[in-house]
């Protein structure tokens, strides 16, 4: 399981196996579908002897993420993980820990929320937190997600920003794909031991304080510093991003593939007729429908936050067809995905942005509903009325 080379495995055990190599001091979550084979493979390392963390079980999602904070706060590398009403419970924690700067990393198993009662995928919780501060990546398939959980590290713990890996629930975290899983001394070469910087933790010896009360004097410009360090951390995710390729894990050929980088990735025509923009893994169902066409290109969001714009217009500057297409829907606006690229689109490009809602509460987004939308917006590229893709 840990010789670096490609298997077989369920998205959850690749992700569960990549954490225990990266070695964190501190893990804890509370389970919830379909997050749950995450965890429960964690605690069965720590069980079996194979891992040394401590695995601290908690009552609720809450106090999970409120241990792996004061953890983080007292200097250890932490992890923890969640989804849908879980990520909701958490929310004022969410906040704090971007607040408080602290470098942790969790994974989203994404799943749609209630009412009513779905446990299926889509990506409406994480949307719920999308500006709380902390940088948001999403992955397409299992070797994505194993490659940005080990950058996670590396950007949370350099630049002093959580990090939240998505993956799609079930779609990822219950399939089995190849994957290459890097041992714990490869990633050692990337991916240090976690050191934190004095006067930046809680030490008895070197009393601070964390999350402090502010009055209007400080607040205010104490949230922009997070903001702008949040900005700023875009070139970071592109340097850390070719450093680990070059060090870890060298990137598959694909000449279909004209832009790659931990932004975004572009695949397709330099000229398309049509660009199709998606996160997740609904990319991969884009990727096959496309195949029957010739000028049609994808751009695929990695990351969601901070928001990559300049990475973004290049590419869309190329077409005036745009397509966005998302599992999550912004009751009483639209997906707000399509409403970010609108905002930054405006007066910057001649193309005509159309938004197409997919997959709410699992349900299946296939390659005929990919290829209707692609029909769609091949012979209407206006802005139009949002469109539920329900078949």
């Amino acid at each position: 399981m840990n010789n670096n080379k490609e298997q077989i495995l369920e998205g959850s055990r690749a992700i569960a196996l990549t954490i225990k190599n990266i070695g964190p001091a501190v893990v804890s979550a509370y389970p919830i579908t379909p997050q749950t084979h995450i965890v429960e493979d964690l605690a069965k390392f720590k069980a079996d002897g194979t891992a040394s963390y401590e695995y601290l079980k908690a009552e609720s999602e809450f106090a999970a993420a409120s241990i792996v904070l004061g953890a983080s706060a007292a200097g250890a590398r932490v992890y923890s993980a969640t989804s849908s009403q879980g990520l909701l419970l958490m929310a004022e924690v969410i906040f704090n820990i971007a607040g408080m700067r602290l470098p942790i990393v969790m994974t989203d198993a994404n799943r749609a929320l209630s009412a009513p009662i779905s446990i299926w995928n889509d990506q409406q919780d994480v949307m719920t937190i999308r500006d709380s501060g902390w940088i948001l990546l999403f992955s397409e398939n299992h070797q994505e997600a194993v490659d940005q959980h080990i950058i996670a590290y590396k950007l949370a713990e350099s630049l002093k920003l959580p990090v939240m890996v998505n993956v799609d629930g079930f779609i990822l975290t219950h399939s089995y794909e190849p994957v290459s899983i890097p041992t714990t001394e490869k990633i050692k070469k990337y991916l240090p031991d976690y050191i934190p910087t004095p006067g930046e933790y809680l030490d008895p010896k070197n009393p601070m304080t964390l999350g402090a009360f502010a009055t209007p004097a400080d607040y205010m410009e104490i949230r922009e510093d997070l903001h702008d360090d949040l900005t700023a951390s875009l070139k970071n995710i592109l340097v850390e991003t070719e450093k680990y390729h070059k060090i870890v894990r060298a990137r598959s050929n694909n000449k279909n593939v004209i832009i790659d980088n931990g932004l975004v990735e572009y695949t397709g025509p330099k000229n398309p007729a049509a660009i199709l923009v998606a996160m997740g893994s609904s990319v991969g169902t884009l990727k096959t429908a496309v195949k029957d066409y010739k000028n049609i290109g994808i751009l695929k969001i990695r990351t969601y936050r901070p928001f990559p714009v300049n990475a973004i217009l290049e590419i869309l500057k190329q077409t005036k067809k745009i397509a966005v297409i998302e599992k999550a829907i912004g009751l009483g606006m639209g997906g707000p995905l399509a409403t970010d690229l609108k905002a930054v689109a405006y007066g910057q490009i001649n193309g005509q942005i159309k938004n197409y809602v997919i997959g709410l509460g699992g349900r299946d987004f296939t390659v005929k509903m990919a290829k209707n939308i692609i029909d769609d917006i091949m012979r209407d590229g206006s802005v139009g009325k949002l469109k539920f893709v329900n078949k």
